[in-house]
């Protein structure tokens, strides 16, 4: 589907057509906090006590969380609605982001990485924001954006022999490849692939995505 299709269509588009291929069983979460709220059953968890909170609405809080590509047009085309679920919910739910290249996007490794060393100095958010930004500049291509990317750090004033350390150390790669593996153990076939306090959803609308969380906030 087109950058141009997937745009009009919007919401329907990725909650209709992209959340129904990710199909997975989760089992309800136990526990408190949010590594242990967003738990399910199984030995994967869905919430790792590194994963990267977006929103943190405290203990006993609903856990929302996303798996995602930076590389992926329907997580762009989700990411307005994220953002405003974030902003009417806050200090009311949890949000979570959790990687998840696909390998046939050229960049999404490189992009993740690039967040991944951002968010060693703090700035996770901030790299977050700017891949969904500029998609447009460097999606479906083949070859490396790695120097782009190099380029948004530079821009957000972050230390550069740090960031380059952390781009260049094998275990920068292996923090996005372990969210990646939890995925694919979790049953997410593609993205964006949410999971409200462990349970896969698969909403059929927007209003059916909000009204699932919005049960969650206030049972």
């Amino acid at each position: 589907m087109r950058r141009n299709v997937i745009l009009s269509l919007l919401l329907i588009a990725v909650f209709v057509a992209v959340v129904a291929v990710a199909v997975g069983v989760t089992r309800p979460p136990s526990g408190t906090g949010v590594a242990d709220s967003a738990r399910t059953s199984s030995a994967v968890p869905v919430v790792r006590e590194d994963s990267h909170v977006l929103s943190d609405a405290g203990e006993g809080a609903p856990v929302l969380v996303e798996f995602l590509d930076f590389e992926c047009e329907a997580c762009l085309a989700a990411y307005p609605l994220v953002e405003q679920i974030r902003e009417e919910y806050a200090g009311e739910l949890t949000f979570v982001v959790r990687y998840f290249p696909i390998p046939g996007h050229a960049n999404a490794m490189n992009a993740a990485v690039a967040v991944e060393a951002a968010a060693q100095q703090g700035r996770f958010e901030d790299m977050y924001t700017r891949m969904y930004q500029t998609q447009s500049e460097w999606g479906e291509q083949q070859d490396s954006k790695a120097p782009l990317f190099r380029q948004f750090a530079q821009d957000l004033g972050l230390d550069m022999a740090a960031y380059d350390a952390a781009v260049a150390d094998p275990a920068t790669q292996q923090r996005v490849e372990q969210d990646r593996q939890d995925g694919m153990a979790l049953g997410v076939q593609g993205t964006p692939t949410f999971f409200l306090d462990g349970e896969l959803l698969q909403p059929t609308s927007e209003g059916d995505f909000r009204a699932q969380i919005d049960a969650a906030v206030n049972r």
